[in-house]
């Protein structure tokens, strides 16, 4: 099984996921991104989901259930980089990732991350 790779910039965790997400995986995400929050201290989490093409309702329930467990831990998520048909096919699907912020790219997600959290540029 492939393991999604979890990167810390500050108090700023980064999924950047690259590979086709089975349930495994997604279960491993959760676990593994759970324990970095409160190892690292997290105050946010971004999930770079670029290379997405396609997604399911599994996707959609997947990225619903991240945010509100780093909510839980304190640490606000954004997702970035989705694509307009993935956006096209969440709402078809009737996913509208309540309490899950977006932005377009890393850069707009981590100023995102920085007002929500009152951080001065």
């Amino acid at each position: 099984m492939d393991r999604v790779p979890i990167l810390k910039l500050g108090d700023i965790l980064i999924i950047s996921i690259q590979i086709d997400l089975d349930d495994q995986s997604v279960l491993a995400l959760q676990e593994d991104l759970a324990d970095a929050v409160v190892t690292h201290g997290a105050r946010g989490v971004i999930i770079d989901i670029t290379a997405v093409e396609i997604v399911d309702s599994f996707i959609g329930r997947m990225l619903s259930t991240i945010a509100a467990t780093s909510r839980l831990l304190d640490a606000q998520t954004v997702v970035v980089g989705m694509r307009p048909a993935v956006a096209i096919t969440l709402v078809e699907l009737g996913l509208s990732l309540g309490g899950v912020r977006t932005a377009l790219n890393l850069e707009k997600g981590i100023a995102l991350l920085d007002h929500v959290r009152g951080a001065t540029p």
